[in-house]
């Protein structure tokens, strides 16, 4: 996907902003391999290589987060666009008052929150599949063992109450920071730390429980 062929996929409706307005000092000096340098020049100068190379950095972490939060690959897909699509069209108001991955998933959360708001029949649904690379070293046996693994592991992430399976996948998919995870889903930095503590201890319990690891 190009920024031209992601605006022209997406709605041409005014979007509010996504982003504070106000400007404020970034943390530390960016480079110009930093994600939010990149984005600044998509911003500013319209620059579509900017983009084009943070999208390639970030595309199948997000998509990995939507799709073990829905389980549907459709469903998936359409809001991985909408979270792009939101992207671009906010990019003036972006402001680097944050790293890019917390704006990102930021974006991202909130696009999932309204596909479930507005898809409510799909909330339950199971769709496993194994999106691990095969080994072609592994046994009939090792493969077959590593998929049962992988589908406990999803079966027990949908077992989780949203809000924490929501914290694991920030964790391991998008890989923030507990700070992060609280800044994404506008809680405080304990409340996230418990969410993440109990969605780990949760998954464990279910592993161990069908004799599988993580």
């Amino acid at each position: 996907m190009t920024a031209n062929s992601c605006s022209m996929a997406v709605s041409a409706r005014a979007s509010s902003p996504l982003s504070a307005t106000k400007t404020v000092s970034y943390a530390c000096p960016m480079t110009g391999d930093d994600d939010s340098f990149l984005m600044l020049r998509y911003a500013r100068h319209d620059d579509v290589a900017a983009f084009e190379t943070l999208y390639r950095r970030h595309k199948d972490s997000v998509y990995r987060y939507l799709y073990r939060h829905c389980n549907h690959a459709e469903s998936a897909e359409d809001i991985f666009q909408d979270v792009w699509g939101k992207i671009i069209r906010s990019r003036s108001s972006y402001r680097p008052s944050a790293k890019f991955s917390t704006f990102l998933y930021r974006v991202a959360h909130n696009c999932f929150i309204d596909w479930l708001r507005r898809n409510t029949r799909h909330s339950g649904a199971l769709e496993f599949r194994d999106d691990t690379a095969a080994d072609d070293a592994e046994s009939p046996e090792q493969s077959t063992e590593r998929q049962l693994a992988r589908q406990r592991f999803q079966q027990g992430l949908r077992t989780l109450p949203d809000e924490q399976r929501d914290a694991f996948l920030l964790h391991e998919e998008a890989g923030l920071s507990i700070e992060q995870i609280a800044g994404v889903t506008g809680v405080n930095r304990e409340t996230a730390k418990s969410r993440l503590r109990y969605a780990v201890a949760k998954l464990k319990k279910v592993l161990k429980e069908h004799g599988a690891t993580s």
